[in-house]
């Protein structure tokens, strides 16, 4: 890839990218005070939930599942250790409910040891996954950047091909939609 800055001086961008000085004037830089999150688990969510990206997916994947990737990564799956996963009784793959302060969804549980015991992890990559509609309204104080990686939640084993309210309401708007796009009405 190239590194910005990339310009008639440097056609194949730059190895640093403010090597010499800031193009807009000095940067002010500022240290804040951590604050720690108000979002805590409980007895009612003793799951700590954490939200990221994953290599084959770009953020929502209105571009990314449009193409081969999804060889990769399909669907957004909640991730659970397998010390969680059987203490709740929930089998590798099997649809599970994720109920947090804000929201419910239901993904597919995966194994993985790739997190410790108490923390789960899921992707948000697949709008009809709902992973977004689960973590708090809480943020920076200092940046207003969104608290993807701290929500409390219960993780407990779901019935197959079951979906949240959210969720069913997603399918049936779009189902509408698509509707409303063939007969043009």
């Amino acid at each position: 890839s190239i590194q910005w800055p990339c310009n008639a001086e440097h056609p194949d961008g730059t190895p640093v990218m403010h090597e010499e000085q800031f193009p807009i004037g000095r940067a002010r830089m500022v240290v804040t005070e951590f604050i720690p999150t108000t979002e805590q688990v409980s007895e009612r969510y003793p799951l700590l939930l954490t939200t990221g990206r994953i290599l084959s997916q770009y953020n929502v994947g209105a571009q990314t599942r449009r193409t081969d990737n999804n060889v990769w990564h399909g669907e957004d799956v909640l991730e659970i250790h397998p010390y969680d996963a059987a203490a709740r009784g929930i089998e590798d793959g099997q649809p599970v409910s994720i109920d947090s302060r804000t929201g419910r969804t239901v993904l597919r549980a995966q194994h993985s040891t790739r997190m410790q015991p108490g923390v789960v992890y899921t992707t948000f990559h697949f709008p009809h996954s709902g992973a977004n509609v689960i973590t708090t309204d809480n943020s920076d104080w200092a940046t207003n950047c969104p608290e993807y990686k701290v929500t409390a939640v219960q993780v407990t084993a779901e019935a197959p091909q079951a979906l949240s309210d959210w969720q069913q309401r997603f399918y049936d708007f779009t189902r509408e939609q698509l509707a409303f796009a063939r007969h043009g009405d």
